[in-house]
């Protein structure tokens, strides 16, 4: 690590040790980028690295509200503003007990750079609550909705902060928070994105994080000069992001054996078609949180409980689910088992000593800040629609989705081949997408 970098990281370390997954974030991108810092000496005159390892602005706020019996709960709101070089702040909210400070910043650090890897105009931003959706009436999620929005609001705009749904902020949510702020701040616009089609959402939204990974997985393989007709993908998850990559990977002739859930795996060695992908949003929806019915809709398949989805052979393994969920011991496995290629759809979903294990072994490996950058592509094309007055189709939605997936996959490439002809996708994704926010840093000033 460039000696700059490593005193920026040792920095960020002494002032909140306890950011783990921030301090993470932060140490894979220094990483990656000591070559650019020593090779452009206006990035330490600018003192890049320590304007980018804090955030532009972080919004903390309490969120009250009452339940079905009356009482007042109280939980913790946050909209990190991390950085607004390259246009509005965009990134999701998260609702669920494990949200911290820290996880969103670490969020927010990845949104800036996956962001930038669209060529969109975009900036990194992340927000949410430790306020858990899960087994709520729907009026008490209303309730919280509009309390969180009661303070959101003055923060957001559709040239300020466009936020979108994340883990544990679906549809209905969206609609709650969009209702909310639609009627406290008088205006109708583009300020929320994953809003429903009949009133300002765009078609294949949902789909798209999915959808691009595996349009990103096909560039791939082509680099290869292999396809991904018949390929064997594990999964891990079973919500939106887990769909869209199950419904568009059967729809390339690939076979997904196994999704996994809180409760263990399913195996269907049969592949999920788009009967099997349409019940994964079924089961998402009943708010169980468990996989298990699976095997007993779909004769064949087989529910395996307690364990995790990484010890099924196949040829690709997608984390779709949250961040460190594959760990150095499930990439043995997987390396064990011959798996050639691990893209992570969630954000930062394998560990450090899982990323060492893949080089160790040969497997090829792409971050979830490329991988996954769909889904808030397609956010932008959503504001491009509200912008203009205008609906697309879903064709013309979803080429855009696969052009945009094209150009990030030839971008990472492009900085990421070494001279043995391998590509490192991890160092092409961080310093295409650092290059990017530091020169409008630059050309920005202070």
């Amino acid at each position: 690590m460039n000696e700059y970098a490593k005193q920026v990281l040792e920095l960020r370390r002494k002032q909140a040790p306890w950011e783990t997954e921030f301090l993470q974030s932060v140490e894979e991108l220094f990483e990656s980028i000591g070559d650019v810092i020593e090779s452009d000496p206006r990035i330490k005159q600018y003192r890049i690295l320590e304007r980018l390892t804090i955030p532009e602005r972080i919004v903390t706020f309490q969120v009250p509200w009452v339940d079905r019996n009356g009482e007042i709960q109280v939980n913790t709101g946050w909209r990190v503003q991390f950085n607004g070089a390259l246009g509005p702040y965009k990134g999701g909210l998260r609702c669920h007990p494990s949200v911290t400070l820290s996880t969103l910043k670490f969020l927010g650090f990845e949104q800036t750079f996956k962001n930038a890897l669209t060529t969109l105009p975009m900036g990194g931003g992340k927000g949410g609550s430790d306020f858990d959706p899960k087994g709520k009436t729907e009026l008490e999620v209303m309730n919280f909705c509009n309390s969180f929005m009661r303070e959101l609001y003055r923060h957001i705009g559709a040239q300020v902060d466009v936020p979108a749904g994340d883990l544990g902020v679906g549809a209905r949510e969206i609609g709650f928070f969009f209702g909310a702020y639609r009627r406290l701040a008088n205006n109708y616009s583009g300020v929320l994105t994953g809003k429903g089609v009949g009133w300002g959402g765009s078609l294949v939204r949902a789909e798209a994080t999915g959808f691009g990974a595996i349009y990103f997985v096909q560039h791939m393989l082509e680099e290869l000069k292999d396809t991904i007709a018949g390929k064997r993908i594990i999964i891990s998850g079973f919500g939106n992001v887990a769909w869209g990559t199950a419904l568009k990977a059967s729809r390339l002739g690939a076979r997904v054996i196994a999704i996994s859930g809180p409760d263990g795996y399913i195996l269907d060695e049969a592949g999920i078609n788009e009967e099997k992908a349409a019940y994964m949003l079924e089961l998402r929806a009943s708010g169980r949180d468990i996989v298990s019915p699976y095997a007993d809709k779909f004769p064949g398949s087989k529910f395996v409980a307690g364990r995790r989805v990484w010890e099924v052979p196949a040829d690709i393994a997608m984390p779709c689910a949250i961040q460190n969920e594959l760990n150095g011991d499930d990439a043995e496995l997987l390396a064990k088992n011959n798996v050639r290629m691990v893209a992570e759809v969630s954000n930062m979903g394998c560990t450090p000593e899982a990323i060492a294990a893949f080089r160790k072994h040969g497997i090829i490996f792409a971050p979830g800040k490329a991988v996954n950058a769909g889904g808030v592509a397609t956010s932008c094309l959503e504001m491009s629609q509200n912008a203009g007055h205008c609906n697309w189709g879903a064709e013309e939605v979803d080429a855009r989705l696969h052009s945009i997936m094209t150009g990030i996959h030839a971008t990472c490439v492009k900085y990421g081949r070494k001279e043995s002809g391998e590509i490192d996708y991890v160092a092409g994704a961080n310093i295409a997408g650092f290059i990017r926010v530091a020169n409008a840093m630059i050309a920005q000033g202070l």
